[in-house]
């Protein structure tokens, strides 16, 4: 491996008549207000002491000049241990192993305010042992944590922290838990990382049967970020009010009450820290008639401006804002104007902002478009039915009301183009990013629970597909498996990952019967159906560790391989907590009764489409035991699995988000205290390995934004395999979620990430998504049509700026970034989409 040397370090000893001279002019001022002289040698010790794992890649003295540069004198002695921080990362780009000491020194700082001593004092593991018991008596004292907690052997549980785990941070992981996560009193902290870590599983083992030792399993699980659970676990878990669940499903009936009902439960499910989706399609379009007072309605419109206001208001749980996704049916009156709905033009009374947007899609709107034929959109007063049920029904009673229109029995409709409002939809997709598209037929032909209900909307991130209805909430009880933990010496240990799936698991449906419920509602959907949703995260750093690049056909196999084991040992899991436990309450008439699995439902959506779906069904597993258990057991939970997007806890986790390839390989990451430069650590070890490190790489990484394809010394196997997310066709995306798919009973959060100025390829990869049998899409990315100064390249050797070229799409010509974004409805071709930001939005973690 190249060394740090590459970069023009030494860490040959400082001339000591330097160092006196800045001993002696810098002082330093202590918490209770003295000052003291700047110690250089103690700063450089600390320094060491951060380095020492790292020698090889990091240099001491460049960080002690660093941050040299960045303190003033009489600066507070907090602050000192700041700049120290942030000094070692801004070399970060130089090296990942700088976010590795980074953290170290992070923790040291962290590390001083929890047990009021030095990491680096010869009893720090009994200090760190002893702050965990005295963290959990004090939480009770203060009224935070669950008084049960005094419950455990604190003494065994502390012994059974291990410690040198703190070493497995980077610096952002590090730096996300303490902003955000770990417990605080007064301002001050009262937890360290694996105090953190045995918190959270002695909150999610309160009513297991030996309950010592499953906390310490809980904890060897995610401490060693094989398995992490969702944000609001993370946040809630052992507190004296436990709201775990990440998102929260709500229906709207056509009633004031019931809607202002809806809205105060928008508020509470917020202020507990949950993402809300609500579905709006049951309410009378505009202009429709109140029969009580005699006038006409106003619509959806100003209801969901009312919804948007109320997310604005709430900060969940004080430590991220609200969020909330609406969902309208497509055939709805006033679709057209939904689709306006996150523009930046027009009257901003109707407009929102702050919420997302979705489409509710039927199959039979995608037949109309893709045969050009008309769409006919109603007010949901003339036509109640349509909402709740799906596939032929659906057809047939729509095209019923579409005879009742030609005829003048029904007063409010109007018929456009369904090709036309396509366009729209995608304009706006190009535009706005939202409305997002969901499937339903998909959802509900595909639902376990189809006996007991009908799926209304998806939730916030598009990964959950459960019932709604106006007497149950839908609540997601989430949790990932971090893929790249499973890689052991190249090869997928398939017992590791079987292991970690039925022990989040059993994880998840604890998480059912401790958890607080800020609605009836939630509570009553929860204890009837006690759905979880199992997902992953972490697939390209597998993919990484595997030598397969993202585009490569053994990346499809790999997902399609890994997803069915994780579907296996997910649904056995759960049939074997059913006969502990119990099966749950509405099993009886559920698919898994009537031994229907996620696999097995592609034909019965293929029966009621009347089209195939081009996924492979092969199965590498013998199901026959699973089956078999299931039958005479039943399942603990009515769903198991769900994909959400993981964008904080992969932070935690250090690993890539969810399913999806790299973004970039290299990015400006920001945070409250500033921003740093990013590379791709995979992509930096490779080069290492072929001596091709150095700062003229950067250089050239930083000029090129990441993209190795135009960095002509990188070997083409490096280029193939860090290949990012804008440089794969979108359309295999589809095909690896499809894969995946078929052994999923939820869905999965997909982004669509375009490059290029193509609007056909937009419109093809939402109708492939359908075609195979996806349920849900998330966000729209794009690229944006400039690009950053590089300000840190030489201005001689690479310009002041560069301009972005478009790949060409199925035989177009590639083009230059166009000066403008320009939109219209009837055509979305030769358009630029407008850019966005890495993992969706950085501070939206509203699923994970």
């Amino acid at each position: 491996m190249v060394s740090g040397k590459t970069f023009g370090y030494s860490d040959t000893t400082r001339d000591q008549k330097n160092e006196t001279v800045i001993n002696a002019m810098l002082s330093i001022t202590k918490k209770d207000g003295a000052v003291e002289t700047l110690d250089l040698v103690r700063m450089r010790q600390a320094i060491t002491w951060a380095t020492n794992d790292y020698a090889e890649f990091v240099s001491v003295d460049l960080i002690l000049e660093e941050t040299l540069k960045n303190i003033f004198d009489g600066i507070p002695s907090h602050e000192l241990e700041d700049a120290l921080v942030l000094s070692t990362c801004s070399f970060i780009e130089k090296d990942p192993a700088y976010s590795n000491v980074a953290a170290k020194l992070l923790l040291k700082k962290l590390f001083n305010e929890v047990t009021q001593s030095s990491i680096t004092h010869p009893d720090a593991a009994v200090y760190y042992r002893q702050s965990f018991i005295e963290s959990i008596k004090k939480g009770i004292t203060y009224g935070i944590i669950d008084p049960r907690m005094g419950q455990y052997d604190l003494d065994f549980l502390a012994n059974h922290m291990c410690l040198d785990r703190d070493s497995n941070f980077e610096y952002m992981g590090l730096k996300t838990l303490n902003e955000r996560y770990f417990t605080k009193h007064n301002g001050r902290r009262l937890e360290l990382p694996q105090t953190f870590w045995m918190r959270v599983a002695m909150g999610l083992a309160l009513m297991e049967d030996q309950a010592n030792e499953r906390v310490v399993e809980f904890y060897n699980l995610m401490s060693t970020f094989a398995y992490v659970p969702s944000t609001p676990t993370l946040l809630h878990s052992g507190m004296t009010r436990p709201q775990l669940s990440s998102c929260f499903l709500t229906t709207i009936n056509d009633d004031l009450k019931h809607i202002f009902k809806c809205l105060g439960d928008n508020a509470q499910l917020s202020k507990w820290s949950g993402g809300v989706a609500n579905d709006w399609t049951n309410l009378r379009a505009t202009g429709s008639n109140i029969g009580s007072i005699k006038t006409e309605s106003q619509g959806v419109v100003p209801f969901l401006k009312i919804a948007n206001d109320v997310t604005a208001a709430i900060n969940r749980s004080g430590s991220r804002r609200g969020a909330t996704c609406v969902y309208l049916e497509t055939w709805h009156l006033d679709v057209e104007d939904f689709l306006d709905l996150r523009r930046n033009t027009g009257d901003e009374r109707r407009r929102t902002h702050d919420i997302n947007t979705a489409n509710w899609v039927p199959d039979l709107f995608m037949k109309r478009m893709l045969a050009d034929g008309p769409w006919t959109l109603f007010s949901p007063d003339e036509v109640p039915d349509l909402h709740h049920i799906y596939g032929k029904q659906f057809e047939q009673r729509y095209e019923h009301y579409e005879l009742m229109a030609q005829r003048g029995e029904i007063n409010k409709f109007k018929v456009i183009e369904a090709k036309q409002l396509w366009r729209k939809m995608l304009s706006r997709l190009f535009e706005t990013g939202h409305p997002w598209i969901t499937f339903k037929d998909a959802c509900n032909v595909r639902s376990p629970q189809d006996h007991a209900g009908v799926v209304h909307s998806s939730n916030l991130c598009t990964e959950i597909t459960l019932n709604t209805s106006a007497d149950e909430t839908a609540v997601c009880n989430l949790g990932s498996v971090n893929l790249g933990r499973h890689i052991i010496n190249g090869k997928l240990d398939e017992v590791m990952l079987g292991n970690s799936v039925k022990l989040a698991i059993r994880m998840l449906d604890n998480v059912i019967d401790i958890n607080f419920y800020p609605t009836i509602e939630a509570q009553n959907a929860n204890m009837r159906h006690r759905p979880i949703g199992l997902g992953v995260m972490g697939f390209q750093d597998a993919l990484y560790n595997l030598d397969i690049p993202f585009n490569d056909p053994r990346a499809l196999e790999f997902a399609d391989n890994v997803m069915e084991l994780i579907s296996y040992h997910a649904i056995l899991a759960s049939s074997e907590l059913a006969k502990d436990r119990g099966a749950y309450k509405s099993f009886k008439g559920s698919k898994w009764d009537r031994n229907l699995f996620p696999v097995d439902t592609l034909a019965l959506l293929e029966e009621e489409r009347g089209e195939s779906i081009n996924v492979s069904r092969t199965e590498r597993l013998d199901w026959t035991p699973v089956r078999e258990h299931v039958k005479a057991h039943g399942m603990r939970n009515s769903n198991t699995m769900a994909l959400a997007p993981t964008a904080t806890i992969s932070n935690i986790a250090g690993c890539y988000p969810c399913i999806e390839p790299i973004y970039k390989n290299i990015y400006v990451k920001a945070n409250m205290s500033g921003e740093f430069t990013v590379v791709n650590s995979y992509l930096v070890n490779d080069l290492k390995k072929i001596g091709l490190w150095s700062q003229d790489m950067l250089d050239q990484l930083k000029y090129f934004d990441g993209n190795v394809q135009q960095i002509e010394a990188i070997p083409q196997n490096i280029k193939d395999k860090y290949k990012e997310v804008f440089e794969i066709d979108p359309i295999w995306l589809v095909q690896l979620t499809a894969a995946r798919g078929k052994w999923i009973d939820q869905s999965q959060s997909h982004n669509v990430f375009i490059n290029g100025v193509s609007g056909k390829l937009l419109s093809d990869t939402y109708i492939a998504g359908w075609k195979a049998g996806l349920k849900t899409f998330y966000y729209l990315r794009s690229l944006a049509a400039t690009q950053v100064e590089k300000s840190t390249l030489d201005a001689k050797k690479f310009g002041y700026t560069q301009k972005r070229e478009y790949k060409a799409m199925e035989g177009e010509q590639a083009v230059a970034a166009p000066e403008k974004q320009i939109i219209t409805e009837d055509a979305i071709v030769d358009v630029m989409p407008k850019a966005c930001s890495i993992s969706a939005d950085p501070e939206c973690d509203v699923c994970q």
